[in-house]
């Protein structure tokens, strides 16, 4: 008989409505069955803003003291600020990690995400099914005599250090910068960042609070985008940056206000790594393609294409040893950050870039917008999205396939990659051209018509 699993543990991570689906209980059990299942003797944890997240935390540590590990508490912290935990730690010890954090999900919800030594993600297939089977099945190993210790620990200083590492301070301009932390957790970093940068911050929902008086921040739609921009405008500032709640990922507007597309970030930054380390390789996901494949190979890198999705990613960066791979959705991953997606590290790449080359940001992605306009990722709700695949694949039969990630079909001036979320029934759309707007325009729509 299958067993049913809780419903909040996901491909990557747990997810889901507080109190229906994750409380205290589970948290709790769910620390147990961490330790328990990976013999965990020191794990560092943090929470986001969220209202619950205090309690989900005190929680999770106290599982994981039941079964003698020494917690290690962060506090309030982004998820970045777990990974680099883990793995600036592990010659201390440190053989775990986890964040409480929902991101950007509604302000009702709350999750967590794991990683073991060296900040090595925890998946679905890896040990969180594993982890949910021994709670439903109640085959938790009983608490251990010896009880772990809770610390409260802020290696705050050590963290700022680490980012400040990734460029030259010496070379900056002074800036005026817009930054909307959408009262997530990413506004108290810039804080402490600012005595070491030369940049004036023109702050924008910058306290952390957990009830999100304007909406839980996800800069990826566009209805959340405006408020930056108008910003930007307002200050006549060099570039905004925004985060979602627990900062993993960032984004992204130009001088005159203008949100570029992930896409184009991906390239700025896979040129700058390529300063740093020349012939290094390169990851992108199959999304969108042409910008990011010309642009490292121009520069003397090696473009290295990977499936979408943080475990796949950061399991292909160690497996090729690649300096850095970039997703279109806003997650940028370093090798130096322990392989995995820093919000941080990014915007102080492009503010090195922009101090270096003399250009403004609109400079910077002018040429590559015109040359690979794309359609951004369209979302459709269908009810059988393997039948509408195998539609389009036959519809397009004549062209290149590709089954990296769902399918990329590519011909001489366009091509387009489809995909099925892993959560819901929703098919993900990208269409990319050699700088032509109308074809792009004309075979989104067509696509668009098969999927509806």
């Amino acid at each position: 008989m299958e067993l049913s699993l809780p419903s909040c543990f996901k491909a990557y991570d747990i997810r889901g409505r507080v109190p229906d689906e994750l409380n205290v209980e589970l948290a709790r059990k769910t620390g147990r069955a961490f330790a328990a299942l990976y013999g965990l003797k020191k794990v560092v944890i943090g929470r986001d803003i969220r209202l619950s997240s205090v309690d989900l935390a005190a929680a999770l540590a106290e599982g994981l003291q039941d079964m003698g590990t020494h917690v290690l508490d962060l506090g309030l912290c982004g998820t970045e600020e777990i990974y680099h935990g883990t793995f600036s730690m592990e010659s201390e010890g440190v053989d775990g990690g986890v964040i409480v954090t929902a991101s950007h999900n509604p302000a009702d919800y709350n999750g967590m995400k794991f990683v073991l030594r060296g900040a090595r993600p925890v998946t679905g297939e890896s040990g969180l099914e594993k982890m949910a089977e021994m709670i439903v099945t109640e085959s938790l190993p009983a608490p251990t005599g010896r009880r772990g210790t809770v610390e409260t620990l802020d290696i705050k200083k050590r963290y700022r250090n680490h980012l400040l590492g990734y460029i030259d301070r010496n070379t900056l301009k002074p800036f005026k910068i817009v930054v909307n932390g959408g009262n997530g957790c990413a506004g108290p970093i810039i804080d402490m960042l600012e005595p070491d940068l030369p940049f004036t911050f023109i702050r924008l929902n910058h306290e952390p609070d957990g009830s999100f008086p304007k909406g839980v921040p996800n800069p990826l739609l566009p209805e959340k985008r405006a408020e930056t921009a108008e910003m930007v405008r307002r200050h006549g500032a060099d570039m905004g940056i925004a985060w979602d709640g627990d900062f993993d990922r960032c984004f992204f507007w130009d001088e005159q206000g203008r949100f570029i597309e992930g896409y184009y970030i991906v390239s700025l930054l896979a040129m700058e790594m390529l300063k740093r380390e020349p012939g290094a390789k390169i990851l992108y996901d199959p999304r969108l393609t042409w910008n990011t494949e010309e642009l490292v190979r121009e520069h003397g890198g090696v473009p290295v294409m990977t499936r979408t999705g943080h475990a796949f990613i950061k399991e292909k960066m160690r497996l090729e040893n690649s300096v850095y791979g970039g997703e279109m959705s806003a997650h940028h991953y370093f090798r130096d950050f322990g392989y995995c997606d820093s919000g941080m590290v990014p915007w102080l790449l492009i503010a090195s870039l922009l101090s270096s080359s003399g250009k403004k940001l609109s400079e910077l992605v002018k040429d590559r917008v015109a040359a690979y306009p794309v359609s951004g990722e369209i979302n459709s709700r269908v009810e059988d999205p393997d039948r509408v695949i195998a539609t389009i694949e036959q519809a397009y039969n004549d062209g290149e396939k590709d089954y990296t990630d769902g399918l990329s079909i590519s011909f001489p001036q366009y091509r387009f990659n489809i995909r099925k979320s892993n959560t819901e029934p929703m098919l993900r759309l990208n269409v990319e051209t050699r700088g032509d707007i109308d074809l792009l325009q004309r075979k989104t729509e067509e696509l668009l018509k098969f999927i509806k």
